[in-house]
């Protein structure tokens, strides 16, 4: 394509979770393309080693690059925390912007001066999360908690369910109990259960989402490098690709009313 500020920007996440990063960024660069892959064949990554990690979000990067993406989201935290910098290395010419859990502005808000953080076993077991506790969670006191099974029941768009609820009240509750006024949602995937964790932790409890600030990243790197789509027409294309079952996807996008205009099939292999 000889316009390069045509060209997409990719995201890549396990499923569903990393769409409600797409449509943060959809919020702020309405006119940019969007190429995002799920990689629903090895959905959870939550459970995966660092290696195995670091190899799929490699195929998963290579997929998007090779499809024209001028930069990539990794919209995923479990993926950031074992592959960002291992992707950065192995293609230094494109841009990557990855989930850091908002710690920082939970530890900043926070009252009580407890935080939860909810997140995937694998995020909790990686250095990035805990690099940025030390960093800018001095004097808060960080309850981890990992939530194995979340992200199964998002994928099956189980978000009422009363499994999912009841998953989620033994999460949560044990942060409330501690004293927890503000958590942070350390998965892509949880956004889509604002309204349940509300349900259960009241009015009260802040509730931070990584996505809005990703995608101001995002919408700086794409103004500071050139790589604006130059747009006349009101919005740019949003194209979904799955390594699982496209129609499924596609219903599920459409239950959870999220932003795409089309859905396709995609091989990976890594």
């Amino acid at each position: 394509m000889s316009d390069q500020s045509a060209r997409p920007i990719g995201l890549f996440d396990s499923g569903i979770g990393g769409m409600t990063v797409l449509r943060e960024v959809r919020r702020l660069l309405p006119g940019e393309n969007l190429l995002y892959l799920a990689d629903q064949a090895r959905c959870p990554y939550g459970s995966r080693s660092p290696d195995e990690l670091r190899a799929i979000a490699a195929a998963c990067a290579a997929w998007l690059i090779a499809r024209g993406a001028k930069l990539v989201v990794v919209a995923c935290n479990t993926a950031s925390a074992a592959a960002l910098a291992d992707l950065r290395r192995r293609f230094p010419a494109i841009p990557f912007v990855g989930m850091v859990p908002p710690v920082k502005p939970a530890a900043s808000r926070t009252r009580s001066g407890v935080v939860g953080v909810l997140a995937t076993p694998a995020t909790l077991a990686g250095d990035l999360l805990h690099d940025v506790i030390s960093r800018w969670a001095e004097g808060v006191h960080v309850i981890e908690q990992a939530c194995p099974g979340l992200v199964e029941q998002i994928e099956e768009g189980a978000l009422d369910s009363p499994e999912t609820m009841a998953l989620l009240r033994g999460y949560v509750t044990p942060l409330l109990d501690a004293g927890a006024d503000t958590i942070v949602l350390g998965c892509t995937h949880y956004p889509l259960l604002v309204p349940q964790l509300r349900a259960i932790a009241g009015d009260d409890t802040l509730i931070l989402d990584a996505a809005p600030a990703v995608a101001q990243r995002v919408a700086q790197i794409v103004q500071e490098r050139g790589l604006m789509r130059n747009v006349n027409t009101l919005s740019g294309a949003i194209t979904c690709a799955t390594t699982g079952d496209p129609e499924r996807f596609a219903n599920l996008i459409h239950r959870l009313d999220l932003p795409c205009d089309r859905v396709e099939q995609a091989v990976i292999h890594h």
